[in-house]
């Protein structure tokens, strides 16, 4: 029998809603070096690239790495510029790293 993971299947980050208008996604678990890769390639996926607000629900998020932090950054800073993020419902700890990464500079943290 295979070894069991510690990681839930669920991805980390999905894309729950897209048009034109708005797209969000919806963060749980624990983003860090692992995830990454799969992190990066959602934030490059076209219908991101095509709206104008992005909306991060990061309620289900524990724990975000510095590394996931700075993909977010890039994500948000090679956008289009009419781009407006907002982050809802991230913890402290979430926030803190967030912040730490320079993005409390170019996108919304609501409390």
């Amino acid at each position: 029998m295979p070894p069991q993971s510690a990681r839930p299947e669920r991805a980390p980050v999905v894309l729950t809603e897209a048009d034109e208008q708005h797209a969000v996604l919806t963060f749980s678990g624990i983003l860090d070096a692992q995830t990454l890769p799969e992190l990066e390639e959602l934030l490059s996926d076209r219908r991101l690239r095509q709206a104008g607000t992005w909306v991060w629900n990061m309620s289900g998020l524990e724990r975000i790495g510095l590394a996931c932090a700075y993909a977010l950054l890039r994500a948000v800073t090679h956008a289009p510029e009419t781009v407006t993020v907002t982050v809802h419902g991230a913890r402290r700890a979430v926030q803190r790293t967030l912040r730490h990464a320079g993005l409390d500079t170019v996108v919304t943290i609501e409390e």
